[in-house]
């Protein structure tokens, strides 16, 4: 009888108890810590601009996710959060610029900025929770692995090492040593973490330690994040390039030319079940295929793609420096849809719920979705 009275309180419960906004999660650059922009949450063409909220101050950051709240920063060093609809719900002042994308981390929004500091600040209150000074700039995202209690928070900076420092206490764990500058954000997956850098090199790290394995020589800039899928690492490079990379091998699957090979590619790929999608600075979005990078697509656009696109089941989602907001088919790359934002776009889509987040570079967040 006990039990029933028991199982009888829990229904009641479970169905009085308020629905959860936000359930849907983007907490990090790329939407996962593998960086491979994928969402299960299709978007619609028929999709319109349901708010649009101006901060005035010019971003390259990127929105991100959790539970009901949005983070991003701006070049005057804010980072901002908002919930759903758009509305201020705190800013914490850094006061150095904050371009790349914050990390949600547990309770924490963890960012770097221009001033080489890595900072939490709790997500609900924006209260700094720890502070940890590189000694350069911190133009990449942060990102976190995770095993069992232990947290790792993983970031790049213009001192020419990778940090890791524990989540908790913002302590340095380890630093690992490169040649030259870090500009993206490193990838995580499968117990490594995966990152390339302008010293040409892409490398591969153990989060427990910091130590490396051989680093695969590239030869060529890495001002891009790497995006993992199982062994495989796809990025491109400062000449145009794209590779898949064999990080377990350490051997060149393949590597394909985007276009004509003269524009960089500043964006992190797509990963998709057959293809990865890519934009270029040559006004550019490319579908390469997953097995031998031959050129499936391209859709050319009127601006230079330094954002990286998000790719559903059967979608593209992209903003082009042109001003436009794109969605295209994943099979074809025909144009299935466009937003004219009427402001350039470096930002990367965050897609939740069937809606998604995106900033332009005057400081508006927009959202879009279908009215209903």
């Amino acid at each position: 009888m006990k039990q029933i009275l028991t199982l009888i309180f829990l229904v009641v419960f479970f169905l009085r108890a308020p629905a959860q906004s936000g359930t849907g999660e983007w907490p990090v650059f790329r939407g996962s810590p593998d960086l491979s922009g994928k969402s299960d949450s299709e978007i619609s063409t028929s999709s319109k601009l349901l708010w649009s909220s101006a901060t005035g101050v010019r971003t390259k950051s990127s929105p991100v996710i959790s539970e009901g709240r949005i983070y991003f920063g701006n070049e005057t060093g804010s980072l901002i959060a908002t919930g759903l609809d758009g509305k201020l719900l705190w800013k914490y002042e850094s006061e150095n610029s904050i371009d790349a994308p914050p990390l949600v981390a547990g309770r924490m929004v963890v960012f770097g900025s221009n001033n080489g500091v890595l900072r939490a600040v709790d997500k609900i209150s924006g209260k700094l929770i720890w502070s940890y000074t590189t000694e350069n700039q911190i133009a990449g995202s942060a990102n976190i692995w995770k095993s069992g209690n232990k947290s790792v928070i993983v970031a790049g900076s213009y001192d020419y090492y990778l940090h890791g420092v524990d989540a908790k206490t913002g302590k340095s764990l380890w630093k690992a040593e490169t040649e030259n500058y870090i500009n993206g954000a490193p990838a995580v997956s499968d117990g490594k973490i995966i990152f390339g850098g302008c010293d040409g090199m892409l490398r591969i790290v153990d989060p427990l330690n910091g130590k490396q394995k051989d680093p695969i020589e590239i030869g060529v800039y890495i001002a891009a994040s790497p995006a993992l899928s199982g062994n495989l690492a796809f990025f491109g490079d400062y000449d145009g390039t794209v590779y898949c990379i064999n990080i377990a091998t350490g051997k060149t699957e393949w590597k394909s030319t985007a276009g004509s090979g003269t524009s960089s590619i500043l964006a992190t790929p797509a990963v998709g079940p057959d293809c990865i999608i890519v934009g270029s600075e040559d006004k550019s979005l490319y579908c390469f295929s997953k097995k031998d990078g031959k050129i499936n697509w391209n859709l050319r656009t009127n601006g230079r793609i330094s954002g990286s696109a998000v790719i559903t089941a059967s979608r593209v989602l992209f903003g082009s420096m042109d001003g436009n907001i794109y969605i295209a088919g994943l099979n074809g790359g025909q144009k299935l849809w466009s937003f004219n934002a009427g402001s350039p776009i470096s930002s990367s889509p965050a897609v939740v719920d069937g809606k998604f987040y995106i900033l332009t570079e005057d400081g508006r967040l927009l959202c879009f979705g279908e009215k209903k």
